[in-house]
């Protein structure tokens, strides 16, 4: 199962230390998404991150920083999916790049074949968006997929649900209040999120 920790999309005190702590305690993946920042801002955050990290960090906004740090991640919204033209994506594709998106419908997998990964949720009530409530069905469990994009579990999703989280069937789960709740234990809070993964895989 993946661990994708997104952003939180406030100003977090000693940011790029603790994206650098998670990095080095394991985290996979690291999601940037600071919708309110500008492209300076955004700049400097990677500017202090690790640059062994830059191609485990995805870019919600301003992409075009991507050629500047190498990265090779971009994350797009629903909205700014459906503006893409397809020779676009096959020119990103073409370079390398590896493309995610979220989507709140999964009738939609099916025509998203570019992207290796999407965000679908909320899976529970949102911790960091107010009033963000979960769109799952009792007993919800995605069914087996042979070609379509990974799918990753987003809202709400904290430690205590992880091996449900596996149980529906998700090939990951993506998370940033349960992290950012309290940003001073931020690297704690992923550690007790990684070994409840863990311990979900034995």
């Amino acid at each position: 199962m993946e661990l994708i920790i997104i952003s939180s999309p406030d100003q977090v005190n000693d940011e790029t230390k603790i994206i650098n702590k998670l990095f080095e305690s394991g985290l996979e993946y690291f999601h940037i998404r600071k919708p309110a920042d500008t492209g300076e801002q955004v700049r400097k955050l990677i500017a202090g991150i690790e640059p062994n990290y830059y191609p485990r960090l995805s870019l919600h906004q301003h992409h075009c920083l991507a050629e500047e740090f190498g990265i090779k991640r971009l994350h797009y919204t629903e909205n700014e999916r459906g503006k893409l033209k397809d020779n676009t994506l096959e020119g990103l594709i073409n370079n390398g790049f590896i493309l995610s998106t979220s989507v709140h419908d999964l009738s939609l997998l099916a025509s998203l074949n570019e992207y290796q990964y999407v965000f679908f949720g909320p899976v529970y009530n949102s911790i960091s968006k107010q009033g963000y409530k979960s769109v799952l069905p009792p007993g919800f469990k995605l069914n087996n997929r042979e070609s379509s994009p990974l799918i990753i579990g987003i809202g709400g999703i904290e430690a205590k649900h992880i091996d449900s989280i596996k149980k529906m069937n998700f090939d990951g789960a993506a998370i940033l209040g349960s992290i950012w709740k309290n940003d001073g234990q931020a690297l704690e809070n992923f550690k007790i999120i990684q070994q409840c993964i863990r311990s979900a895989h034995t």
